[in-house]
């Protein structure tokens, strides 16, 4: 998501409400709330749920090209025995995406890029966000009470059905019985949209995980509770520091995260080892959602997260 995004968003806010955008954790909407404590998360568990995720969403910001032989140098290089499935994208209303085999976990990955700085195409996508009914036949399941933000839905209509039909295909061709869904900023809302069809639309023995980095609010409170209900710990998002990303579309407009939130505190100064913990239940004020927007960073937005891991076209420049 594009800093112009972010401009736009808290000056409708301030627009709609009439007074300022909210400050240190203040809370205008009606979505539920939690101040529970949070509980450190091992360097272990990043390795073993975080990294692998992070480096798939990394590296779907290369291009299409690239990604389709897994020549994309280090992005590609740190995941070896990656064949890819089918890729795609037009740097514009189609970011790019790939649906890959993880042939070393023998599990079926599709990764979704964020928002290209710079690329008003995409940017569009980002500030349409009036709430509107989910597309039934991307979300069968999904009742009228969920509503969903517009350019996101959008977005993600527009590679569903490949995405839906690689998968399954792949499963069928694979044996795989596991699915990872991934993305960062805008490819995080995409990914968590692609989730929810997978959910509805593959055989319940598929396990699906789906693992997203700085995340904007998707939708509203029922869309949260949905995620909750159907996804549960399956579905992590991962915010880190001050990252203002995780705070748009405001809860003032009736956006809700879900809950299983994971916050990075703390990054060494070399990017490699960073400080995360478990945040319970849905906007934990203890987490991205207590924030400070005068303190926002957008570097936290690109990272590293962790493993010098950054997101973003500087981090795959091929």
């Amino acid at each position: 998501m594009h800093i112009t995004s972010l401009i736009f968003i808290f000056s409708a806010v301030r627009y709609v409400i009439g007074a300022p955008a909210p400050l240190s954790g203040a809370h205008l909407g009606s979505g539920e709330t939690s101040d529970a404590e949070p509980t450190p998360l091992s360097q272990e568990e990043i390795t073993s749920t975080l990294v692998r995720p992070a480096l798939f969403s990394r590296a779907v910001y290369c291009s299409p090209g690239v990604v389709q032989d897994w020549s994309c140098g280090e992005s590609c290089d740190a995941l070896p025995n990656v064949k890819v499935l089918a890729s795609g994208g037009d740097d514009g209303l189609i970011p790019d995406f790939f649906v890959a085999h993880d042939v070393d976990n023998d599990t079926i990955v599709v990764a979704h890029q964020g928002t290209k700085p710079g690329n008003l195409l995409s940017d569009l996508n980002d500030l349409r966000i009036n709430q509107v009914s989910p597309n039934k036949t991307v979300l069968p399941a999904a009742g009228d009470e969920v509503k969903v933000h517009d350019g996101f839905a959008y977005t993600q209509a527009r590679t569903s059905d490949i995405v839906l039909s690689t998968i399954q295909s792949a499963l069928e061709s694979t044996g795989s019985k596991s699915v990872l869904v991934t993305g960062h900023s805008l490819g995080a809302a995409v990914a968590s949209i692609d989730a929810m069809m997978l959910k509805m639309n593959l055989d319940s023995s598929v396990r699906l995980t789906a693992v997203v980095f700085g995340l904007p609010r998707v939708g509203n409170q029922a869309w949260a509770d949905l995620v909750d209900s159907m996804l549960g710990s399956s579905f992590i998002h991962v915010t880190n520091q001050n990252d203002p990303v995780p705070r748009v579309p405001p809860q003032a407009l009736e956006f809700q995260h879900p809950s299983n939130e994971i916050h990075i505190t703390a990054v060494d100064a070399f990017g490699n080892i960073a400080n995360a913990e478990r945040c319970p239940g849905q906007e934990n004020s203890r987490c991205s959602a207590g924030n400070d927007i005068l303190d926002a960073s957008i570097p936290n937005h690109r990272g590293p997260y962790f493993y010098n891991i950054s997101m973003g076209n500087a981090a795959c420049p091929l």
